[in-house]
């Protein structure tokens, strides 16, 4: 056991040397491992495959109202659907529109719909804002980032707390800059350290005074029932403080059960208030006649309802806590031996954080690559993949059998302690 950052030169140079055989054994061994992307793995999916054959006859086809799900119409979802996603998101069923497979898709509908048209009637189209900015909450999801970034938003980095993003920042800049459009949020588990925003973080976005009327919070509840431990993290609901406060427009919420059934055939929704979903509605009436009603019907007739949802996770947590835990041991042993990492374990979501050496997370990468171990790029968590300390990996635990993790974690571990030593050693 040693402490890399208190350790003399000369016992640095020792462990490298004996670091880097190691290392050169593993590349012998031509590995294909891949930890870069959060997937569902084969197991959690095999779990909803009898969801592809409950709907098997002519009745099945229809709600218990009469509708027919395989002809046109219910442009904003099955009834039943609406509901059962205002739970999940804590809002009201009249706010909620069903969508298609993609919640992400929904997020990239709503900034290209205020880009074109104005939400608010004193404000212009965001287009027309020829200096917009969208706040990040950092690190945070690469997806997120490159939404805005694919519409011109000049993205404005801010803190992550244990409670949340740092309010001081959000509110100083929103109450100061009109052209700052709107914020990222993964409120419950978020992507990837897996925080959970407290009550107070929660209270202080829905009481937000934005300069800028058409402001918006983009609210992704993403990991919502996605528990590792039998007792869930709490979230206040947003929506109820927004309307506490008077503020009811400013927030827009999304969630699917992408990582609940199927990532590639999943039900993705949306919700806000019935003037922001009347705005929205009116677009998408141009879009489409309705999206997929025989998938919403059969994640119906398949979960039933939010308690149903809540079983059918206890069932992807047996299969996804071995895995999470296998990468908190092998950190944790990391963390004692070298001490230059830190993480945060969490307590549900898809992902863990890591914090590496500074000026160290592209080299852990490539090292990792060059071994036969595929991460998510180094900056990723950061808007236009620029990680200022050049510190953060994120690593996406589910996919891989356990053997296979195992396997990719000893590889992380000792890329993360030659990369560390090779900076070391070099900066003396």
């Amino acid at each position: 056991m040693m402490n890399y950052l208190n350790a003399e030169l000369e016992l640095l140079e020792k462990e490298k040397l004996l670091l880097s055989e190691q290392y050169e054994q593993i590349k012998r061994k031509n590995l294909n491992l891949d930890i870069s992307r959060g997937k569902p793995s084969e197991d959690q999916l095999d779990i909803s495959v009898p969801m592809l054959d409950i709907i098997n006859s002519g009745s099945s086809y229809k709600t218990e109202s009469g509708v027919d799900c395989r002809n046109y119409g219910l442009m904003d979802g099955l009834p039943s659907c609406k509901k059962l996603f205002a739970e999940m998101m804590q809002v009201e069923p009249d706010m909620v529109m069903v969508g298609g497979n993609s919640s992400l898709n929904l997020m990239f509908d709503v900034v290209s719909a205020l880009m074109t048209k104005s939400i608010e009637e004193e404000c212009s189209p965001w287009l027309e804002v020829k200096d917009r900015k969208f706040l990040c909450p950092v690190p945070g999801y690469d997806r997120h980032f490159g939404v805005t970034e694919y519409y011109g938003f000049e993205m404005i980095n801010v803190p992550m707390l244990e409670t949340g993003p740092d309010m001081d920042i959000v509110e100083q800049k929103v109450s100061e800059d009109a052209s700052i459009k709107g914020i990222w949020c993964v409120p419950k588990y978020s992507n990837p350290q897996g925080v959970t925003y407290s009550d107070e973080t929660v209270r202080r976005f829905a009481n937000l005074k934005p300069k800028a009327k058409d402001f918006r919070i983009l609210w992704d509840d993403a990991y919502c029932v996605h528990d590792l431990e039998d007792e869930t993290v709490r979230l206040l609901s947003l929506w109820e403080e927004c309307k506490k406060a008077g503020n009811e427009d400013i927030a827009v919420f999304f969630s699917s059960t992408s990582k609940i059934t199927f990532a590639g055939a999943g039900v993705a929704s949306m919700a806000s208030s019935l003037k922001n979903m009347k705005f929205f509605k009116n677009r998408y009436k141009y879009q489409t006649i309705g999206y997929d009603k025989i998938n919403m019907q059969r994640h119906i007739l398949f979960l039933k309802d939010y308690n149903g949802v809540l079983e059918h996770m206890k069932k992807n947590r047996e299969i996804l806590k071995p895995r999470f835990d296998l990468v908190f041991s092998k950190l944790n042993d990391l963390e004692k031996d070298i001490g230059v990492i830190r993480f945060q374990k969490p307590h549900g979501g898809y992902f863990v954080s890591v914090d590496v050496l500074e000026g160290t997370a592209k080299k852990v990468v490539s090292l990792c690559k060059s071994a036969g171990l595929v991460l998510t790029p180094a900056g990723a968590t950061y808007p236009y993949f620029n990680d200022p300390k050049d510190s953060n990996i994120r690593l996406a635990p589910t996919y891989p059998s356990i053997e296979e993790l195992d396997a990719a974690m000893d590889v992380f571990c000792i890329c993360v302690k030659l990369a560390a030593l090779e900076r070391l050693t070099t900066n003396g």
